[in-house]
């Protein structure tokens, strides 16, 4: 009979520990929703509503231009906003249509910074507009203000005819000089989009036509100027240039 009742106590046992079993494999699944629960809750409030991951600086890089001030005041990005509800996008829209950004790109930075990361335009000659002395970078776009011509910078003069194209195809034959030929050239003459002119310091005057073939254009004008002494070139076809003593 104790033979029996072992045997079943046994069996009891046995009995209860698969019942335990069930009963834990039920309770970790809630147990692992519940943690997964809390952790997605404290995400969401640590994300959005936490002020440990709200905007406490805003920093500004690549900007020599434009003062850090002057960049942050355009971003409007507000201190104490949640960095993840921050509009980049308008961030970098109202930085961007400053004259002086050629671009600019705008991110967070755990996990309490925006940084605006800008990359300024560089002037390739200068142009005199209403008597002002004013940058002209490689796309054209007339942007910062010089008090004098920078040493070794070319200058644009513009026709009465000179618009916007021709202002940029002027920018184009600059920035496709070669700095030996750039530092020799005086100012360049820009009436219409195919009637650009250089100018050179010793007075030599060079027709270079349009901006097409410029680096082409470059390495013969360096070459004839070496060649030929004489007061006119063209090289506004540059497979058949030609110069002259007179006008």
């Amino acid at each position: 009979m104790d033979r029996e009742d072992r045997a079943e106590r046994r069996t009891r046992r046995r009995f209860a520990r698969r019942q335990w079993a069930r009963r834990w494999l039920s309770l970790r699944y809630v147990l692992v929703l519940l943690v997964v629960v809390a952790l997605v809750s404290t995400s969401i409030w640590l994300v959005f509503f936490s002020a440990t991951l709200q905007v406490k600086r805003v920093e500004v890089v690549g900007n020599e231009l434009l003062s850090d001030g002057r960049v942050r005041e355009m971003a409007d990005v507000p201190l104490g906003e949640q960095l993840a509800l921050v509009d980049l996008a308008r961030a970098d829209a109202r930085v961007g249509a400053l004259v002086d950004v050629k671009s600019v790109d705008v991110t967070r930075t755990w996990p309490d910074g925006v940084r605006i990361t800008v990359v300024e335009r560089t002037a390739v000659a200068v142009v005199e507009l209403g008597g002002r002395l004013r940058g002209l970078d490689a796309d054209g776009v007339v942007f910062r203000e010089f008090k004098t011509v920078p040493k070794g910078m070319p200058r644009v003069q513009a026709g009465s005819a000179a618009g916007t194209d021709a202002l940029k195809e002027a920018a184009t034959v600059v920035a496709a000089l070669p700095q030996d030929l750039a530092t020799r050239v005086d100012h360049v003459a820009v009436e219409t989009v195919d009637q650009i002119t250089l100018v050179m310091r010793d007075r030599r005057e060079v027709l270079w036509g349009s901006a097409e073939e410029s680096d082409l254009k470059a390495e013969v004008t360096d070459k004839l100027l070496a060649a030929q002494k004489a007061p006119f070139y063209d090289v506004s076809v540059p497979g058949n240039p030609t110069y002259r003593t007179t006008p």
